[in-house]
């Protein structure tokens, strides 16, 4: 199984294993940074690269094929990595998938201020 650095090698956290207030910006400064985290935050376990590129997708209002691609390529080049070093995530490249870790409760705050109240809800409301 290959994944990205385990949590705790972070350079972008302290001895004591929380983030500083910088870092805790600049991971929410990305629109689909916040999205992974929305979506992951309301799933249970390891979630599937293809299920969150789609959902991604779906809430940018643009499922395509092609900007499925550009999502797909984006999340596993650019976001993941970056969520991944910092530990808030563990993203397994072979199997494609993710899981969100304990210490995203230090984003949660910050999140749950960053997110649009309709984006937040768009994923609870299709279950009915």
């Amino acid at each position: 199984m290959r994944t990205t650095k385990t949590p705790g090698s972070s350079a972008g956290s302290t001895d004591n294993g929380t983030l500083p207030p910088t870092a805790v910006f600049e991971l929410l400064a990305h629109d689909r940074r916040r999205y992974i985290l929305q979506y992951l935050s309301q799933k249970v376990g390891a979630v599937s690269l293809s299920e969150l590129t789609e959902q991604i997708a779906i809430w940018e209002d643009k499922p395509t094929y092609d900007q499925y691609e550009r999502i797909l390529t984006g999340l596993h080049h650019q976001q993941l990595p970056k969520l991944g070093d910092a530990g808030i995530i563990r993203y397994d490249v072979d199997a494609e998938t993710i899981t969100l870790l304990e210490t995203v409760d230090q984003l949660t705050p910050y999140l749950q201020l960053a997110m649009p109240d309709d984006l937040a809800m768009s994923d609870e409301s299709d279950d009915t």
